[in-house]
């Protein structure tokens, strides 16, 4: 079912899009919600980091456990049950009144957004084959025109009185819509024999396995893993990093942040074909280092939220070219390799989130922040490693 990345409107494309716009949507609902999901469960920042903890767990689970079970199962039925449960998930967060539970409630949340997120990546794998780069910034730019209405959508909302239990609710019920629309549409059945290998560093005669994991792909996984570290970081904080600023203007910031990564992304799905992808990617990385510091340091908050637009246009082609590097080096795996690097993904962003919270009440959020400049510069580095390794 392979198919052109300029035939992307088609029915399998567009449900794609449509579940990565929801993943998008569902990584940020909550950061929106920071503020009053604080308020009324009466939790610290440095509690609250606890939640991205779980969070970003069975996120990780989520997303290596799903490519897997899509290569032994198929992928039709791994995405429906993902929704099924990230819908739960969400209803449940809406509902709960204890901390304990909010927490528990986080679990299947975070395994439903982590299957989906690994396999929307796959399956664009899967049907873009010959056009990757476009087919990924394409596919990415749906989850940052999610990730960028949450904030632009739920900050106002909430100042008008709009319960945020509601808005947690509301989007269960379209995830479960998702989940129907699932059943519906063809796509690639996705599963592979067993003696297929992700871990193969060079071509193998028939029979052969080898089980060595090849340099490069562990590079690409620690690339990925900061960069999302970083990207995730920003997302989680910016909110309060701006908490002097009303919060409208504070979700503002956030929603320029993921708007500038949707016109990155726009715009590379029309260049990034035409590049080295390693080099491409690298480039990329490093100017968003660098407005993220520019925007952490600079005393004006109208500068500072510039800024922080400026560096989402910069980040916005690095987490599809990392998956389309991943993609280029194991055509044959789609799914494993979108499993494999949204779980590197998801892993870069358990622990940093969270010490950033512990951070934010010892020396600071500024400084906190400042961490998130580090490990982009950090996922350049591994790039530049990428380009040396076989």
């Amino acid at each position: 079912m392979a198919a052109s990345a300029r035939s992307w409107p088609t029915a399998t494309g567009i449900l794609g899009g449509f579940a990565y716009l929801l993943v998008g949507w569902c990584g940020l609902v909550v950061p929106a919600l920071v503020r009053s999901i604080e308020a009324t469960h009466h939790q610290s920042d440095a509690e609250f980091g606890v939640y991205y903890l779980v969070f970003g767990l069975t996120y990780a689970a989520g997303s290596f456990g799903g490519g897997l079970v899509t290569e032994r199962v198929g992928r039709r039925p791994v995405l429906v049950f993902a929704a099924g449960l990230l819908a739960a998930g969400l209803v449940a967060l809406a509902v709960v009144s204890s901390w304990g539970v909010f927490l528990l409630a986080s679990v299947p949340a975070g395994l439903g957004v982590g299957v989906l997120d690994g396999g929307a990546n796959g399956l664009f794998l899967d049907v873009f084959r010959s056009s990757r780069a476009r087919a990924l910034n394409l596919l990415h730019l749906c989850f940052s025109l999610g990730a960028l209405s949450a904030p632009l959508v739920i900050g106002p909302l909430v100042e008008a009185g709009f319960p945020w239990q509601g808005v947690l609710a509301a989007t269960g019920l379209v995830v479960l819509g998702l989940g129907a629309l699932l059943l519906l549409v063809e796509m690639p059945d996705g599963r592979r024999g067993s003696d297929d290998s992700v871990c193969a560093s060079g071509p193998r005669g028939p029979g052969s396995v080898r089980s060595r994991i090849p340099w490069s792909l562990v590079l690409v996984c620690v690339a990925i893993a900061c960069y999302i570290a970083s990207e995730v970081g920003v997302t989680d904080w910016l909110v309060r990093f701006l908490d002097p600023a009303p919060l409208s203007l504070a979700t503002t910031a956030l929603a320029l942040y993921w708007a500038g990564m949707a016109v990155g992304r726009l715009g590379s799905a029309r260049v990034a074909d035409r590049f080295d992808h390693v080099r491409f990617a690298t480039t990329a990385a490093v100017a968003m280092s660098a407005a993220l510091a520019g925007a952490i340091l600079v005393p004006w908050v109208q500068v500072s939220i510039g800024l922080f637009a400026l560096a989402g246009l910069a980040a916005g082609p690095v987490a599809p070219m990392l998956m389309v590097v991943g993609g280029d080096r194991y055509p044959d795996r789609p799914a494993a390799v979108g499993g494999y690097l949204t779980t590197a993904a998801v892993v870069g962003t358990i622990g940093f989130p969270t010490l950033m919270g512990f951070l934010s009440v010892t020396v600071g959020l500024t400084a906190a922040m400042l961490g998130t400049v580090a490990l982009g510069l950090a996922s350049a580095g591994a790039l530049m490693l990428v380009r040396r390794a076989r």
